[in-house]
């Protein structure tokens, strides 16, 4: 029997796609300018189906990439010839605790989703991308997602609680607080489908907060909102999101239907949001109107509102999707620097992309330094391709340069590979080498993604996963034969 076969007896006849025309969909993902093939894609329906898939291709020694909703903004859930494991249909809300304060989710539940099923219970998912309408769970676990919010929030790995997780080589291993004193949740979460497949999460849901202000303070001067950005909070604020966004991108949102009422000669704009009790809520409003009026601030709007705060909002999360207006093509960039660095980095990306020719958009988390430099292009002219790609690697080495990292939540996916031997030493990569030896020493999952390959070359034995002893400590489960049919997986 073919391994298409053996995975339609499993999943169902509709749900494995092999014709061409078929699997073009799933040759990118977030990130347009990335094209790989998967030799075929499989959708199950249940974890059980999901984990009888997993012990099928563990037996046929096949490649495989998890694959969620395909938001992803660094090629991570790009299949080059593996089987792409699509994990959407695992969309249950298995529970709600609302006492405990958890929910234990499916990793295809849509982000919004949960946060709308926790709203009767006053508690939210706190993680929120600019794709949380539509990115899923598993996928935010998968490269350790944030969003604006995270500035006080925290990102994925702080509201994670436990996942059960199917090892490449079928078994199956409860993560959490039970670990034997290493994090190994930690070490999956943000792992970027190179360790196994997350059949189930338990998250943490945060009490909404009893108040919320959101306010726009527009610049004449990009170098003015940088420094605001550091003033508010040496201040001692924190606001729950400190976002910035350049005239381009302006420009680009004004224009679309995704206008947001942004002033469209302002050379900047913050958008900030503060919350929490209503009980000297107002004293944090005050002081950042404060300081951005004193930082150069021509005016400073405040929306207290839901209406008024989501459109404000609206603008922001969907600056991405405005940019398609400018270019059939983007180049979406997620550098992390110092957060005192960001006036000098912003002025030399201007440098570098008018040496190059190009037009750079800049729209970021401006509080934590996790900068969102885009370059929309068409990459059919190969002239301005070699010259966007040209520009990309030099912001990227700018920003390590001045201390920073190559990626703060999209990953390193493909898109980073190359940015790597420039952050980290052999020694480093070697180590992340022998993580990932620990939960797939066959390296199946996800194949070519994150370190590469040249320092992976030698698959390692006796490696963690491969041990009696550590088999117990991980709680995995041996796999059982691969069912004959639909719904029969252990």
């Amino acid at each position: 029997m073919s391994l298409a076969a053996s995975l339609r007896a499993i999943v169902g006849h509709t749900h494995v796609l092999e014709r061409a025309a078929e699997l073009l969909v799933y040759e990118s993902d977030g990130l347009p300018g990335l094209h790989r093939t998967p030799s075929l894609a499989v959708f199950p329906a249940t974890a059980d189906e999901a984990l009888a898939v997993v012990r099928e291709l563990a037996q046929h020694g096949v490649p495989f990439v998890p694959r969620g909703a395909g938001t992803g903004l660094s090629g991570g859930a790009l299949a080059d010839g593996a089987v792409l494991l699509g994990l959407q249909r695992l969309k249950r809300i298995i529970a709600i605790d609302p006492d405990r304060r958890v929910a234990r989710v499916e990793p295809g539940v849509v982000n919004a989703t949960l946060t709308k099923a926790a709203a009767p219970f006053g508690l939210h998912y706190a993680p929120d991308p600019s794709s949380q309408t539509a990115c899923t769970l598993g996928g935010n676990l998968a490269e350790n997602a944030g969003g604006p919010h995270c500035l006080k929030y925290g990102v994925t790995l702080n509201h994670v609680v436990a996942a059960k997780v199917a090892l490449p080589d079928g078994r199956v291993v409860e993560l959490g607080d039970h670990d034997g004193g290493y994090d190994l949740l930690g070490a999956f979460v943000g792992s970027e489908g190179c360790f196994g497949v997350a059949l189930e999460l338990t998250v943490k849901l945060t009490p909404n907060p009893e108040r919320i202000v959101t306010l726009l303070a527009d610049f004449t001067s990009i170098d003015d909102a940088a420094q605001t950005t550091s003033a508010i909070i040496a201040a001692g604020i924190l606001p729950a999101a400190l976002e910035m966004m350049d005239q381009a991108t302006i420009g680009a949102v004004e224009s679309s239907i995704y206008a947001a009422g942004y002033p469209t000669d302002a050379a900047a704009v913050l958008l900030v949001e503060v919350d929490g009790a209503a009980a000297g809520l107002d004293e944090d409003v005050q002081g950042v109107e404060r300081i951005c009026r004193a930082h150069g601030a021509r005016d400073v709007r405040i929306a207290t509102e839901p209406a008024a705060r989501a459109k404000l909002w609206q603008g922001r999360k969907k600056a991405f999707g405005a940019m398609g207006r400018l270019a059939p093509h983007l180049v979406v960039q997620d550098a992390v620097v110092p957060r005192t660095k960001l006036p000098a980095l912003l002025a030399r990306i201007t440098e570098i992309g008018a040496a190059n020719g190009v037009r750079v958009c800049n729209v970021f988390h401006a509080g934590d330094g996790n900068l969102h430099p885009n370059i929309p292009y068409d990459a059919s002219d190969h002239d301005e391709a070699a010259r966007v790609h040209a520009a990309m690697k030099q912001i990227m080495q700018a920003c390590i340069d001045a201390g920073g990292t190559i990626t703060g939540e999209h990953g390193v996916g493909l898109d980073k590979l190359s940015y790597m031997d420039a952050l980290f030493t052999p020694e480093t990569l070697d180590g992340m080498c022998r993580l990932r030896d620990v939960f797939d020493p066959a390296r199946r999952a996800n194949p070519g993604k994150v370190v590469p390959i040249r320092y992976c070359r030698e698959r390692r034995p006796n490696t963690v996963v491969n041990t009696r002893s550590a088999t117990t400590s991980l709680g995995a489960t041996e796999p059982a034969p691969a069912p004959a049919g639909p719904g029969n997986a252990p």
